[in-house]
Protein backbone atom coordinates (compact mmCIF):
# COMPACT_ATOMS: atom_id res chain seq x y z
CA UNK A 1 0.00 0.00 0.00
CA UNK A 2 1.20 3.48 -0.74
CA UNK A 3 2.16 5.71 2.18
CA UNK A 4 0.06 8.61 0.92
CA UNK A 5 -2.86 9.07 -1.40
CA UNK A 6 -1.75 12.42 -2.76
CA UNK A 7 0.70 15.22 -2.11
CA UNK A 8 -1.83 17.00 0.12
CA UNK A 9 -3.64 14.11 1.78
CA UNK A 10 -1.85 12.07 4.41
CA UNK A 11 -2.82 8.47 5.09
CA UNK A 12 -1.95 5.78 7.53
CA UNK A 13 -2.58 2.07 7.83
CA UNK A 14 -5.17 0.78 10.28
CA UNK A 15 -4.85 2.33 13.71
CA UNK A 16 -5.08 5.84 15.13
CA UNK A 17 -4.36 9.02 13.27
CA UNK A 18 -0.73 9.82 14.20
CA UNK A 19 -1.59 13.55 14.44
CA UNK A 20 -4.58 13.04 16.72
CA UNK A 21 -5.45 15.82 19.13
CA UNK A 22 -5.38 15.25 22.88
CA UNK A 23 -9.16 15.44 23.27
CA UNK A 24 -10.81 12.22 22.15
CA UNK A 25 -14.59 11.84 21.76
CA UNK A 26 -14.71 8.13 20.84
CA UNK A 27 -12.21 5.35 21.22
CA UNK A 28 -12.82 1.78 20.11
CA UNK A 29 -10.37 -1.01 20.77
CA UNK A 30 -10.50 -4.50 19.29
CA UNK A 31 -14.17 -4.14 18.33
CA UNK A 32 -15.74 -7.14 16.69
CA UNK A 33 -19.37 -7.88 15.87
CA UNK A 34 -20.81 -11.23 14.87
CA UNK A 35 -24.49 -11.76 14.12
CA UNK A 36 -25.78 -15.24 15.03
CA UNK A 37 -27.05 -17.49 12.30
CA UNK A 38 -26.16 -20.53 10.27
CA UNK A 39 -23.52 -19.61 9.40
CA UNK A 40 -22.85 -16.61 11.68
CA UNK A 41 -22.16 -13.27 9.95
CA UNK A 42 -18.94 -11.57 11.04
CA UNK A 43 -19.67 -7.91 10.34
CA UNK A 44 -16.66 -6.30 12.07
CA UNK A 45 -13.27 -7.63 13.10
CA UNK A 46 -10.64 -6.05 15.36
CA UNK A 47 -11.53 -2.38 14.81
CA UNK A 48 -9.23 0.14 16.52
CA UNK A 49 -10.20 3.78 16.03
CA UNK A 50 -10.18 7.17 17.73
CA UNK A 51 -12.46 10.07 16.85
CA UNK A 52 -11.32 13.51 17.94
CA UNK A 53 -13.69 15.98 19.56
CA UNK A 54 -15.02 18.40 16.92
CA UNK A 55 -13.81 16.22 14.04
CA UNK A 56 -15.87 15.45 10.93
CA UNK A 57 -15.02 11.79 10.36
CA UNK A 58 -16.41 9.76 7.47
CA UNK A 59 -16.66 5.96 7.43
CA UNK A 60 -16.33 4.85 3.81
CA UNK A 61 -16.56 1.42 2.25
CA UNK A 62 -18.61 -0.86 0.04
CA UNK A 63 -22.09 -2.00 1.00
CA UNK A 64 -21.99 -4.74 3.59
CA UNK A 65 -18.66 -3.77 5.16
CA UNK A 66 -20.19 -2.97 8.56
CA UNK A 67 -20.13 0.84 8.48
CA UNK A 68 -23.63 1.10 9.93
CA UNK A 69 -22.91 -1.60 12.49
CA UNK A 70 -19.91 0.38 13.74
CA UNK A 71 -21.99 3.57 13.88
CA UNK A 72 -24.68 1.81 15.90
CA UNK A 73 -22.06 0.55 18.35
CA UNK A 74 -20.87 4.14 18.81
CA UNK A 75 -24.46 5.25 19.37
CA UNK A 76 -25.12 2.54 21.96
CA UNK A 77 -27.82 0.94 19.83
CA UNK A 78 -25.79 -2.25 19.50
CA UNK A 79 -23.34 -4.05 21.76
CA UNK A 80 -20.08 -5.34 20.26
CA UNK A 81 -19.38 -9.04 20.42
CA UNK A 82 -15.83 -8.27 21.52
CA UNK A 83 -13.70 -5.26 22.33
CA UNK A 84 -14.63 -1.96 23.99
CA UNK A 85 -16.10 1.36 22.86
CA UNK A 86 -15.87 4.52 24.97
CA UNK A 87 -17.31 8.02 24.69
CA UNK A 88 -15.55 10.80 26.59
CA UNK A 89 -13.60 8.14 28.44
CA UNK A 90 -16.62 6.15 29.66
CA UNK A 91 -17.72 2.82 28.21
CA UNK A 92 -20.81 3.00 26.00
CA UNK A 93 -23.69 1.00 27.49
CA UNK A 94 -26.66 2.31 25.56
CA UNK A 95 -28.11 5.44 23.96
CA UNK A 96 -27.32 8.83 25.45
CA UNK A 97 -28.82 12.32 25.00
CA UNK A 98 -25.28 13.48 24.18
CA UNK A 99 -25.40 11.37 21.00
CA UNK A 100 -27.76 12.50 18.24
CA UNK A 101 -28.49 9.87 15.58
CA UNK A 102 -29.75 10.50 12.03
CA UNK A 103 -30.61 7.58 9.76
CA UNK A 104 -31.19 7.42 6.02
CA UNK A 105 -34.92 7.38 6.71
CA UNK A 106 -35.92 10.44 8.76
CA UNK A 107 -38.33 8.18 10.74
CA UNK A 108 -40.80 10.96 11.45
CA UNK A 109 -44.09 10.04 13.08
CA UNK A 110 -46.81 10.75 10.49
CA UNK A 111 -49.47 11.73 13.07
CA UNK A 112 -47.28 14.44 14.61
CA UNK A 113 -46.58 17.83 13.08
CA UNK A 114 -42.99 18.63 12.14
CA UNK A 115 -42.59 20.75 15.27
CA UNK A 116 -44.00 17.99 17.47
CA UNK A 117 -41.64 15.47 15.86
CA UNK A 118 -38.69 17.74 16.64
CA UNK A 119 -39.93 18.22 20.21
CA UNK A 120 -40.18 14.49 20.87
CA UNK A 121 -36.82 14.01 22.57
CA UNK A 122 -37.35 17.12 24.66
CA UNK A 123 -40.80 15.87 25.62
CA UNK A 124 -39.35 12.56 26.80
CA UNK A 125 -36.79 14.47 28.86
CA UNK A 126 -39.56 16.42 30.59
CA UNK A 127 -38.69 19.79 29.09
CA UNK A 128 -41.50 22.30 29.76
CA UNK A 129 -43.86 22.89 26.85
CA UNK A 130 -43.00 26.55 26.28
CA UNK A 131 -39.27 25.84 26.30
CA UNK A 132 -39.42 22.87 23.96
CA UNK A 133 -41.62 24.79 21.49
CA UNK A 134 -39.06 27.59 21.42
CA UNK A 135 -36.19 25.12 20.94
CA UNK A 136 -38.05 23.32 18.14
CA UNK A 137 -38.78 26.58 16.33
CA UNK A 138 -35.17 27.71 16.64
CA UNK A 139 -33.81 24.34 15.50
CA UNK A 140 -36.16 24.14 12.52
CA UNK A 141 -35.12 27.63 11.49
CA UNK A 142 -31.46 26.55 11.64
CA UNK A 143 -32.14 23.84 9.03
CA UNK A 144 -34.24 26.06 6.77
CA UNK A 145 -37.69 24.89 7.88
CA UNK A 146 -39.04 28.03 9.53
CA UNK A 147 -42.74 28.30 8.67
CA UNK A 148 -43.23 24.54 8.36
CA UNK A 149 -43.73 23.82 12.06
CA UNK A 150 -47.42 22.90 11.68
CA UNK A 151 -47.01 20.78 8.55
CA UNK A 152 -47.15 16.99 8.66
CA UNK A 153 -44.41 14.75 7.21
CA UNK A 154 -46.46 13.79 4.14
CA UNK A 155 -46.70 17.49 3.23
CA UNK A 156 -42.91 17.87 2.95
CA UNK A 157 -40.48 16.80 0.26
CA UNK A 158 -37.91 14.09 0.96
CA UNK A 159 -35.16 16.65 1.51
CA UNK A 160 -37.33 18.66 3.89
CA UNK A 161 -38.21 15.54 5.88
CA UNK A 162 -34.51 14.76 6.19
CA UNK A 163 -33.87 18.30 7.45
CA UNK A 164 -36.59 17.71 10.03
CA UNK A 165 -34.86 14.49 11.09
CA UNK A 166 -31.61 16.38 11.54
CA UNK A 167 -33.45 19.08 13.51
CA UNK A 168 -34.89 16.43 15.84
CA UNK A 169 -31.40 15.10 16.49
CA UNK A 170 -30.10 18.64 17.14
CA UNK A 171 -32.99 19.72 19.40
CA UNK A 172 -31.63 17.95 22.48
CA UNK A 173 -28.31 19.79 22.01
CA UNK A 174 -26.18 16.65 21.60
CA UNK A 175 -22.41 16.79 21.66
CA UNK A 176 -22.16 14.39 18.70
CA UNK A 177 -24.04 13.70 15.46
CA UNK A 178 -23.92 10.11 14.21
CA UNK A 179 -25.25 10.04 10.65
CA UNK A 180 -25.96 6.82 8.75
CA UNK A 181 -26.12 7.68 5.03
CA UNK A 182 -28.56 10.50 5.81
CA UNK A 183 -28.76 11.80 2.24
CA UNK A 184 -28.97 8.48 0.43
CA UNK A 185 -32.72 8.65 -0.21
CA UNK A 186 -32.86 12.09 -1.84
CA UNK A 187 -32.13 13.22 -5.39
CA UNK A 188 -28.65 14.36 -6.38
CA UNK A 189 -29.25 18.12 -6.33
CA UNK A 190 -30.99 17.94 -2.96
CA UNK A 191 -28.14 15.84 -1.67
CA UNK A 192 -25.61 18.50 -2.67
CA UNK A 193 -27.68 21.19 -0.96
CA UNK A 194 -28.01 19.12 2.23
CA UNK A 195 -24.25 18.54 2.28
CA UNK A 196 -23.66 22.31 2.21
CA UNK A 197 -26.25 22.90 4.92
CA UNK A 198 -24.72 20.20 7.13
CA UNK A 199 -21.27 21.75 6.77
CA UNK A 200 -22.67 25.16 7.69
CA UNK A 201 -24.18 23.70 10.87
CA UNK A 202 -20.95 21.87 11.67
CA UNK A 203 -18.78 24.94 11.11
CA UNK A 204 -21.07 26.95 13.37
CA UNK A 205 -21.16 24.52 16.31
CA UNK A 206 -18.15 22.25 15.67
CA UNK A 207 -19.94 19.19 16.97
CA UNK A 208 -18.21 15.87 16.51
CA UNK A 209 -19.70 14.18 13.41
CA UNK A 210 -19.34 10.55 12.37
CA UNK A 211 -20.87 10.14 8.92
CA UNK A 212 -21.41 6.88 7.02
CA UNK A 213 -21.34 6.75 3.22
CA UNK A 214 -20.08 4.70 0.30
CA UNK A 215 -20.06 7.76 -1.97
CA UNK A 216 -16.42 8.71 -2.52
CA UNK A 217 -17.18 12.25 -3.68
CA UNK A 218 -19.39 12.89 -0.66
CA UNK A 219 -16.68 11.61 1.68
CA UNK A 220 -13.97 13.83 0.18
CA UNK A 221 -16.18 16.92 0.18
CA UNK A 222 -17.29 16.57 3.82
CA UNK A 223 -14.52 14.94 5.81
CA UNK A 224 -11.62 16.01 7.94
CA UNK A 225 -10.61 12.36 7.92
CA UNK A 226 -11.83 9.34 5.98
CA UNK A 227 -11.66 5.82 7.41
CA UNK A 228 -11.83 3.18 4.68
CA UNK A 229 -13.26 -0.15 5.80
CA UNK A 230 -12.54 -3.40 4.02
CA UNK A 231 -15.28 -5.66 2.62
CA UNK A 232 -16.89 -7.91 5.23
CA UNK A 233 -15.68 -8.55 7.77
CA UNK A 234 -15.07 -4.84 8.13
CA UNK A 235 -11.59 -3.84 9.23
CA UNK A 236 -9.87 -0.43 9.19
CA UNK A 237 -7.89 -0.64 5.96
CA UNK A 238 -6.72 2.94 5.53
CA UNK A 239 -7.14 6.36 7.15
CA UNK A 240 -6.92 9.49 5.01
CA UNK A 241 -6.49 12.98 6.39
CA UNK A 242 -8.22 15.46 4.07
CA UNK A 243 -6.16 18.64 4.22
CA UNK A 244 -8.03 20.55 1.52
CA UNK A 245 -9.00 24.00 2.83
CA UNK A 246 -12.60 24.91 3.62
CA UNK A 247 -14.92 26.02 2.16
CA UNK A 248 -14.31 23.42 -0.51
CA UNK A 249 -15.29 23.74 -4.14
CA UNK A 250 -16.65 20.84 -6.17
CA UNK A 251 -14.41 20.10 -9.10
CA UNK A 252 -11.31 21.32 -7.26
CA UNK A 253 -8.28 19.45 -8.62
CA UNK A 254 -7.05 18.59 -5.14
CA UNK A 255 -10.36 16.92 -4.29
CA UNK A 256 -10.52 15.14 -7.65
CA UNK A 257 -6.98 13.82 -7.17
CA UNK A 258 -7.94 12.53 -3.74
CA UNK A 259 -11.06 10.85 -5.13
CA UNK A 260 -8.89 9.10 -7.72
CA UNK A 261 -6.49 7.96 -5.00
CA UNK A 262 -9.35 6.55 -2.93
CA UNK A 263 -10.67 4.65 -5.93
CA UNK A 264 -7.17 3.18 -6.16
CA UNK A 265 -7.39 2.08 -2.53
CA UNK A 266 -10.79 0.51 -3.15
CA UNK A 267 -9.33 -1.26 -6.19
CA UNK A 268 -6.63 -2.71 -3.90
CA UNK A 269 -9.42 -4.04 -1.72
CA UNK A 270 -11.28 -5.51 -4.69
CA UNK A 271 -14.27 -3.37 -3.71
CA UNK A 272 -14.78 -2.32 -7.33
CA UNK A 273 -15.72 -5.92 -8.12
CA UNK A 274 -18.45 -6.17 -5.47
CA UNK A 275 -21.27 -4.70 -7.58
CA UNK A 276 -22.53 -1.37 -8.78
CA UNK A 277 -23.60 -0.20 -5.30
CA UNK A 278 -20.26 -1.06 -3.72
CA UNK A 279 -18.51 2.22 -4.43
CA UNK A 280 -19.66 5.70 -5.23
CA UNK A 281 -23.24 5.53 -6.46
CA UNK A 282 -26.17 6.86 -4.43
CA UNK A 283 -25.72 5.60 -0.92
CA UNK A 284 -27.90 2.80 0.38
CA UNK A 285 -28.14 0.95 3.65
CA UNK A 286 -25.41 -1.57 4.47
CA UNK A 287 -26.27 -5.12 3.46
CA UNK A 288 -24.61 -6.65 6.51
CA UNK A 289 -26.30 -7.52 9.79
CA UNK A 290 -27.24 -3.83 10.06
CA UNK A 291 -30.32 -4.49 7.95
CA UNK A 292 -31.71 -6.92 10.52
CA UNK A 293 -32.35 -3.98 12.84
CA UNK A 294 -33.81 -1.55 10.31
CA UNK A 295 -37.41 -2.14 11.38
CA UNK A 296 -36.60 -1.12 14.96
CA UNK A 297 -34.70 2.07 14.19
CA UNK A 298 -37.56 4.52 14.64
CA UNK A 299 -38.17 3.38 18.22
CA UNK A 300 -34.45 3.24 19.04
CA UNK A 301 -33.94 6.74 17.66
CA UNK A 302 -36.55 7.98 20.14
CA UNK A 303 -34.79 6.13 22.96
CA UNK A 304 -31.57 7.91 21.96
CA UNK A 305 -33.16 11.30 22.62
Amino acid sequence: MADSTSARASTSASGSNPNAAQEIAFEVAGIGKTFPGNPPVVALDNIDLRVERGEFLVLLGPSGCGKSTLLEILSGLQEPTEGTATFNGSQIHGPSPELGVVFQDASLYPWRTIAHNVELGLELKGTPTTERRAIAADTLASVGLAGFERKYPHQLSGGMRQRAGIARALATRPEVLLMDEPFGAVDHLTRIQLQHELLSLWERDRKTVVFVTHDVGEAVFLADRIVVLSPRPGRVYRQIQVDAPRPRQRGDHQLLDLEAAIYGILHELGADRLGTDGLAGPASADASGDDRLAADRSEREVQNA
